[in-house]
């Protein structure tokens, strides 16, 4: 059995320390070129890289926010002083990390499923992402629930590749996150997507151990167990958290030290309330917080607007998003948090 890295040990529960959570910000360039026109900000290299230099210098970030996943773009920008992004975030406390995979792709052989490629001369790209400053790496697959789906196969494949970049994260000296989202897309039921959940996982957990993949110093990034975005059946927050914990207790081993959940579009404060549930029903052998992308930066950009003018407010709101979160973690969210933050 392979020996646990101690730098890696205490990067990990860094990552997961109680109060603090992961800033995801690395969707690809087409992603958050989508993500900002929706809300009616035209986007080019500049206008992203402003908009990640606001979220990375918000004031006091750092005291909810562990860690934040940057993409292969965004690593390599600098704030208008000319400080690398990855130095701005560690000025905050807040580790750099970086998204490694090149995108889910059509299963050859398979209806619709997705297997995520990558690992062609991954080796090779990791320690320039060390060199720049990069204290752990992402890599996410993608299960979909359908007629027939998902299959044995799309699970492994995926599976497989996970843990191969897992294994060559901790040889060059990165946390690896393992991200296995099983989509909300569909109509399936909570108890559905519960089976989905755990056979996937388990296929994981299976696949890290072949390859030698060191527990103590990886962080699993899964989805919460709900029901599918057009179920007729939808599940109140404590049915979420109940389910979510259960599915996680059966597959999940003791030596991860902490789990933090993407949010899958969920609504922002619906996303904070199934964290703070979950931890409610605690205590659990590994920490439970979240990695969040839009459950942050939906307000965040929906105050901004591209506008100069209001920048300052979309921090705040920021700011107040990963307070909130931070306070899940613990399970110490209330309501009166939001209403303090709207002076009501």
């Amino acid at each position: 059995m392979a020996q646990p890295k101690q730098d890696l040990v205490q990067t990990a529960r860094a990552m997961v320390a109680d109060g603090r959570g992961i800033l995801a910000a690395d969707e690809s360039s087409s992603t958050m070129s989508k993500r900002l026109k929706s809300v009616g900000i035209p986007s080019d290299i500049e206008t992203r890289r402003v908009y990640r230099q606001l979220l990375f210098t918000t004031p006091g970030l750092g005291e909810f926010i562990s860690g934040a996943i940057l993409f292969d773009e965004t690593i390599r920008q600098a704030a208008d002083d000319g400080t690398p992004f990855p130095t701005v975030l560690e000025k905050q406390g807040i580790m750099p990390g970086i998204k490694v995979d090149t995108g889910a792709k059509s299963l050859p052989g398979s209806s619709g499923e997705k297997v995520t490629e990558g690992l062609d001369w991954l080796g090779d790209r990791l320690p320039e992402y060390v060199s720049m400053g990069a204290r752990f790496a992402k890599w996410r697959a993608v299960i979909q629930i359908g007629d027939g789906i998902p299959t044995t196969k799309c699970i492994h494949a995926n599976a497989h590749a996970m843990a191969r970049y897992a294994a060559h994260c901790q040889e060059a000296g990165l946390v690896p996150i393992v991200e296995p989202e099983v989509l909300v897309d569909g109509d399936h039921t909570i108890e559905r997507c519960a089976e989905v959940s755990e056979v996937t996982l388990r296929h994981h957990f299976d696949e890290l151990a072949t390859q030698g993949v060191v527990l103590e110093a990886m962080v699993l990034k899964p989805n919460m167990v709900m029901p599918g975005t057009d179920c007729p059946q939808q599940a109140s927050v404590e049915e979420v958290a109940e389910t979510t914990v259960r599915t996680m207790q059966r597959v999940v081993p003791a030596a991860v030290p902490g789990i933090v959940f993407l949010s899958g579009g969920q609504d922002a404060y619906r996303a904070t309330e199934h964290l703070n549930a979950m931890n409610r029903l605690g205590p659990h052998p590994w920490s439970l917080s979240f990695s969040y992308a839009r459950a942050l930066q939906g307000p965040t950009m929906n105050a901004w607007q591209g506008e100069p003018d209001n920048a300052a407010e979309a921090q705040k709101v920021l700011a107040h998003r990963a307070r909130c979160n931070g306070a899940a973690t613990t399970g110490d969210y209330t309501e009166d948090m939001e209403k303090e933050y709207a002076g009501t």
